[in-house]
């Protein structure tokens, strides 16, 4: 088929656009609302200075790693949550959950205890800046303690969607963020005759949210008797073929996605040398095609789950029809927020108060994340919901860590601190890395090694 029918028959296709909308959808929204999160956060803070953003910026690279961590492991479990629950055996998620909490609340120890012990040591790492690193530690010696909340929280999540259970977490995700957003405020600046904690109110604010989420979405599944609620017994109930099985396929993935996401935050290290500015400015920058690119991530997530599900009812053929339309969604939708990211980027940066150096380097970075979009939102849906879907693991290990390692870090620390050139044109050279992985990664779909059936 040619392009422009695969394009005609992807939008008359109402049971694939159907079963897309109703995974796509919520997850997206529910991108959306953590992205609102940040960007709250990021206007409040705003108001105490750009180092107070840089600072803030930086000590979440931190949580970035750890977040790409427990989306590796979450990501792994969705393949074969989603491949055992076309395949009606609810025992296999059970136990697909259970190992992914292990991983993730073990995972946690080596993020937290560096976080409480010597968060001075930890910004260090990112700025040399003594008034930064001052201000990030007082936000991350708390803001840690999120992320055993938050592992346990995205792995349910992702259970649950994995078995189309998608509407709780969306509608735990809305009073969360009213009440980070609220407590924000409160704590940030001292209102209602509140202590004012600057930088330490907003980690106290997001500590006491996740709190408030974890502990209503355990209680929705348990209460509610969901299928997806692990029980002692279904973890006592792994045995060794099981856990090879969960490895082979997820393994990959947890490297994947550790290794991608230090490699990011090793950007930091570049930025954060090119002085506060720089930092600040790609950090809002960030937060604003974070808010635009939910979208993808809802389709990335929703190919994932539908094509685990096809190929765990061995219907190989279906997915191989779905993820042509999955590759079309998703190009067509990068070119429209394409458009509306660099026709908005003004009203965006108008929210913050910056000097207006800063805001010209924001917007010269979001014109640069545009051009890169139909590339970046296609390796996205590629590596995490189609080759991820069928178990080529591997293959997407590779593509990931050589973009980062050998394309996008040299890019940044040759254009940040050799030639020394503004950030939006580091910017643009770190994301060259899209260019190959687009290249290779479409060689490898092409190649169909992803249509497998991993629970038969």
């Amino acid at each position: 088929m040619s392009v422009r029918e695969i394009t005609v028959d992807t939008f008359k296709d109402k049971i694939f656009l159907k079963k897309s909308a109703m995974i796509a959808l919520p997850v997206a929204m529910q991108g959306l609302l953590n992205s609102t999160i940040n960007l709250v956060d990021n206007l409040m803070i705003g108001s105490l200075g750009e180092t107070n953003i840089a600072a803030v910026g930086l000590a979440n690279k931190v949580f970035v790693v750890f977040s790409l961590l427990v989306f590796g492991v979450c990501s792994g479990s969705a393949v074969l949550a989603s491949q055992f629950w076309g395949n009606n055996d609810w025992k296999g998620v059970r136990k697909t959950l259970g190992l992914a909490l292990i991983i993730v609340l073990l995972g946690c120890l080596f993020f937290v205890i560096p976080g409480v012990t010597n968060p001075e040591l930890v910004m260090s790492i990112f700025t040399p800046s003594k008034d930064t690193i001052s201000a990030g530690a007082k936000y991350l010696k708390i803001a840690v303690f999120t992320y055993p909340l938050i592992g346990i929280s995205n792995s349910f999540a992702a259970i649950l969607r994995s078995a189309n259970r998608v509407k709780a977490p969306v509608i735990v995700s809305v009073f969360t963020i009213i009440i980070n957003v609220c407590l924000n405020y409160i704590l940030i600046f001292g209102a209602f005759g509140a202590p004012e904690l600057g930088v330490a109110g907003a980690a106290i604010a997001t500590l006491v949210a996740r709190t408030f989420e974890v502990i209503t979405l355990i209680t929705i599944v348990y209460v509610g008797k969901s299928p997806v609620a692990v029980k002692g017994k279904d973890i006592l109930g792994i045995d060794m073929v099981f856990f090879k099985l969960f490895f082979k396929t997820c393994l990959p993935i947890i490297i994947n996605e550790f290794m991608w996401g230090l490699g990011t935050t090793i950007y930091s290290l570049a930025y954060g040398r090119m002085g506060d500015q720089a930092v600040a400015s790609i950090t809002i920058a960030t937060t604003i095609t974070d808010m635009l690119i939910v979208f993808f991530q809802g389709t990335s997530n929703a190919s994932a789950i539908i094509l685990g599900n096809e190929l765990g009812a061995n219907r190989l053929n279906v997915a191989e029809d779905y993820g042509k339309k999955f590759i079309c969604l998703q190009f067509v939708l990068s070119i429209i927020v394409g458009i509306l990211l660099v026709s908005l980027r003004w009203k965006f940066i108008s929210l913050f108060q910056v000097t207006p150096e800063v805001a010209r380097n924001i917007s010269l970075c979001c014109i640069v994340f545009a051009l890169y979009m139909p590339m970046k939102m296609y390796n996205y849906i590629n590596i995490v919901g189609i080759l991820r879907s069928g178990g080529d693991s591997n293959y997407c290990l590779f593509l990931d860590c050589f973009g980062v390692w050998v394309i996008g870090i040299p890019c940044a620390f040759l254009g940040g601190l050799v030639l020394k050139l503004p950030i939006y044109l580091v910017f643009a050279m770190v994301l060259s890395e899209e260019i190959f992985k687009a290249i290779f990664g479409f060689i490898r779909y092409r190649k169909k090694k992803w249509l497998r059936n991993l629970v038969v």
